[in-house]
C-alpha cells in the first residue's frame, strides 16, 4: 500500500527542477536590483563619485572689441585653420569702409551670396545703413538676419553654416542665413512600408520635418519648441505637441529630461532615447521611433509628445506602451473588421516569435507526453541520427537565420533579399541532409522567423529576437517549468516598467477597460469618442 502511494510522488529530478524554478526568480531579482543600482550611479548627479569630477569648462563668450582689425585677427586666429572656411574681404564703395564675409564652402547658396548680398554691400549700401545697422533688416532679402552676441557665437554660427559679416566701425558682427547644400528629397518610408496611406517620410532636415507636421492639417494648437543639445557639437532639437491636449506635467517632464542630457554629440535620436528613458537596462524600448509624419500626428492627438532631432529622419514619440509597437498606421486606414483581424494576427505572431523555440525544446526534451502520439512518433523518427540535444539543434538554425537576416540588411538592395531566401533554403536543406537538425525544427524556425517579420516596429522585433534566446536557455534547463517561469518574469518586468510615468502594459495593467477599444482590436471609429485615459489629457474628447 505504501509503495503504491510513494509511486505517485515525483522523482528527485522533478523536485530539483521545482527547487531551481523557485530560486531563479529570487536570484534574478537580486541581480537585477544590484546591477541597476550600480549602473544608476553613473546617471545620478548627486552621487559621491560624480561630485569628484569637475564640471566641464563653460564655453567662452568673448565680446567683440569694436576694433575691426582686432576682431578680424581674432576670428582668423580661432577658426582660420579650417580649410573649408572662406573669408572674402572687400570695400563698401559708398562708405569707403572695409568689410569681410565669412562662410563655409558648400553650405551657402553662392548665387544668392554674390548677386544679393555682395552686390548690395559693395555698391548700394549707403550712409544710412552704416549709421543704423538695423536698416540691413529692411534692405537685405533674408529672413534670418541677426546680430551675434559674442565672438564665440559668431565663430560657431559661421562653422555651422551661417554667413558672417564684419563691417569696419560696427560694434559687432552680423549673421545671415542663406543655406544650400545636398539634401535628401522626401521619399517613401523605408522601415514602415504600407499598402494604403501617405507616402511621405521625414528627412534629415529639421525645418523640413517640422513643415511636414504643419502640413498635416491647419491648427494653431500645434506648438513646436526648439532646444540645442550637445556639449561639444550642438544640434537643434524640437518638441512638437498639441497645446490644448497634452498633459502639462508630461510636457515639463520631457523638457526637464532633455535639458539634463549631457553628451558631447547627439548624432541620432537613438542617443536621446537611451539618455531620457526611464529604465535604460530594460531590453524594451520606452520611446517609439518612426519616420512617418502621419503616425506622429496621430500620436500627438492622443496627448503624446514628438521629439525631432536635426540630422535624422527618425522621430521619437513619448510616452510609449507595448501595444503601440504592434500597431500599424494602416490599421486606421482600412475598415475596422480587417484591421482588427490583422492586429490580432500580429499579437499572435509576436507570441510565436518569442516562445516557439522555447516550447519546442520543452516538449522534445522534457515533456514529449504532451505531444499527440502520432505527431510525437513522427518527430522522434525525424530526429533519428541527430547528434545534438534540442538546445544545440535550435541554436544552430537560429544563429544561422540571424546571421542571414543581418547580412541581408547590410548587402545592396538588389542582392540582399535574394541572398536571404537562397541562403535560408540552402542552409536548412543542407543541415537536414547532413543530419544536424530535424525537418520539424526547420518548420518551427521558419515559422518563428516569418512571425518576427510581421512586427511593424523593427526595434521591437530586435527585442523579441534577443529574448527568444533567453527563453531557449530557460527551457533547456527547466523544461516547461522554465518556459512558464521565463514568461512570468517577462510579464512581471513589463508590469513594473514605465515610460515617462505611464505603465508600459496599459491598458492591460493597470486595467483600463475604456482603452481596450484600441488594443487587441480596433473598434469602429464611431465608438472611439475619447482619447486614451492613461495620457490624462486636457481634452479627452475626440468628437466635440
Amino acid at each position: 500500500m505504501l509503495s503504491s502511494v510513494i509511486s505517485y510522488f515525483p522523482t528527485w529530478d522533478v523536485w530539483l527542477q521545482a527547487a531551481i524554478a523557485c530560486l531563479v526568480p529570487i536570484v534574478a531579482s537580486f541581480v537585477y536590483k544590484k546591477t541597476y543600482s550600480l549602473a544608476g550611479k553613473g546617471r545620478n548627479p548627486n552621487t559621491a563619485e560624480n561630485k569628484k569630477d569637475p564640471d566641464p569648462p563653460a564655453p567662452n563668450n568673448s565680446p567683440f572689441s569694436g576694433d575691426y582689425a582686432t576682431d578680424l585677427a581674432t576670428i582668423r586666429e580661432r577658426i582660420g585653420g579650417n580649410s573649408d572656411l572662406c573669408s572674402r574681404e572687400f570695400r563698401m564703395a559708398k562708405l569707403n569702409v572695409r568689410a569681410t564675409l565669412f562662410f563655409v564652402t558648400g553650405m551657402q547658396n553662392d548665387r544668392v551670396l554674390d548677386l544679393q548680398l555682395m552686390e548690395f554691400l559693395m555698391f548700394e549700401a549707403g550712409a544710412d545703413v552704416y549709421a543704423e545697422p538695423e536698416r540691413l533688416h529692411d534692405q537685405l532679402p533674408f529672413n534670418n538676419l541677426f546680430e551675434a552676441p559674442s565672438l564665440d557665437s559668431f565663430n560657431r554660427s559661421v562653422l555651422f553654416g551661417y554667413t558672417g559679416l564684419l563691417i569696419e566701425g560696427q560694434p559687432s558682427g552680423l549673421l545671415i542665413e542663406c543655406p544650400d547644400g545636398a539634401n535628401r528629397a522626401v521619399q517613401e518610408p523605408l522601415s514602415e512600408g504600407l499598402l494604403r496611406g501617405p507616402r511621405l517620410s521625414f528627412t534629415e532636415m529639421l525645418s523640413v520635418n517640422t513643415s511636414m507636421l504643419r502640413r498635416q492639417g491647419l491648427s494653431e494648437q500645434l506648438e513646436i519648441k526648439t532646444f540645442q543639445v550637445g556639449t561639444r557639437l550642438q544640434k537643434d532639437l524640437a518638441l512638437a505637441y498639441i497645446k490644448d491636449i497634452v498633459n502639462p506635467d508630461l510636457l515639463e517632464e520631457v523638457k526637464a529630461r532633455i535639458q539634463k542630457m549631457d553628451f558631447d554629440f547627439i548624432a541620432e535620436s537613438g542617443y536621446i532615447e537611451e539618455l531620457i528613458e526611464d529604465n535604460y537596462l530594460s531590453p524594451f524600448q520606452q520611446l517609439q521611433n518612426t519616420e512617418r509624419p502621419d503616425r506622429v500626428i496621430a500620436a500627438m492627438l492622443e496627448g503624446r509628445i514628438a521629439i525631432l532631432l536635426d540630422g535624422t529622419p527618425f522621430v521619437l514619440i513619448a510616452p510609449a506602451t507595448f501595444s503601440m509597437l504592434l500597431q500599424s498606421p494602416e490599421d486606421y486606414y482600412e475598415r475596422w473588421l480587417p484591421s482588427s483581424l490583422l492586429r490580432m494576427l500580429r499579437f499572435a505572431a509576436a507570441f510565436m516569435a518569442l516562445m516557439a523555440p522555447s516550447l519546442y525544446i520543452s516538449f522534445i526534451s522534457f515533456h514529449p507526453g504532451l505531444i499527440p502520439t502520432e505527431l510525437a512518433l513522427s518527430i522522434i523518427e525525424a530526429r533519428q541520427g541527430v547528434p545534438f540535444p534540442s538546445l544545440i539543434e535550435v541554436l544552430i538554425l537560429e544563429v544561422s537565420i540571424e546571421i542571414l537576416r543581418e547580412a541581408g540588411i547590410r548587402l545592396p538592395k538588389p542582392v540582399g533579399p535574394a541572398m536571404g531566401i537562397v541562403g535560408g533554403l540552402i542552409i536548412g536543406d543542407a543541415a537536414v541532409q547532413a543530419g544536424l537538425v530535424s525537418p520539424f525544427l526547420v518548420i518551427v524556425v521558419a515559422v518563428t522567423a516569418i512571425s518576427s517579420f510581421s512586427i511593424p516596429s523593427y526595434s521591437a522585433g530586435i527585442t523579441l529576437r534577443l529574448l527568444r534566446f533567453v527563453g531557449m536557455i530557460f527551457a533547456a534547463f527547466l523544461g516547461m517549468f522554465g518556459t512558464i517561469l521565463f514568461f512570468l518574469l517577462l510579464c512581471s518586468h513589463l508590469t513594473k516598467l514605465k515610460s515617462f510615468g505611464v505603465p508600459y502594459l496599459t491598458p492591460v495593467s493597470p486595467f483600463r477597460p475604456r482603452d481596450w477599444k484600441d488594443l487587441f482590436f480596433r473598434a469602429p471609429r464611431a465608438l472611439m469618442k475619447r482619447r486614451p485615459a492613461m495620457m490624462k489629457t486636457q481634452d479627452d474628447k475626440r468628437k466635440s
